[in-house]
């Protein structure tokens, strides 16, 4: 049974080209030790008329757009091993991801088992 670690952050728009490098590199990453897909999403249409608006859930600030991402892996299992060959690979690389272009503490992760679609 598939399953995806998911993300809400908000990022303020002057640091967009730096987390999108860094976005990037994650991609690499992730899918180099064994990760299905990797998705980053940045908000277009999250002024929503019904339910929690994305903005005001993630507390985003002026100046901050939200973004929306996951990782899907084959099992929660298959998980746990690529994000320990993830994190073994990020503290071997030296500063890089030393500094982050958002706040990690106002970020939401999770990890979810799929329970409808593939």
């Amino acid at each position: 049974m598939k399953y995806v670690d998911g993300f809400v952050l908000v990022v303020p728009k002057k640091n967009m080209k730096a987390y999108l490098r860094m976005a990037k590199l994650g991609e690499k990453l992730w899918r180099k030790h064994g990760a299905l897909e990797y998705k980053e999403c940045v908000g277009d249409d999250v002024n929503s008329k019904w339910g929690v608006r994305f903005p005001k859930m993630a507390k985003a600030r002026r100046g901050e757009v939200v973004l929306f991402s996951f990782i899907v892996f084959k099992s929660r299992a298959h998980r746990d091993r690529v994000n320990a060959r993830v994190m073994k690979d990020v503290a071997g690389s030296g500063d890089q991801w030393k500094e982050m272009p958002f706040d990690p503490k106002r970020m939401a992760y999770g990890g979810f088992r799929v329970i409808v679609g593939r």
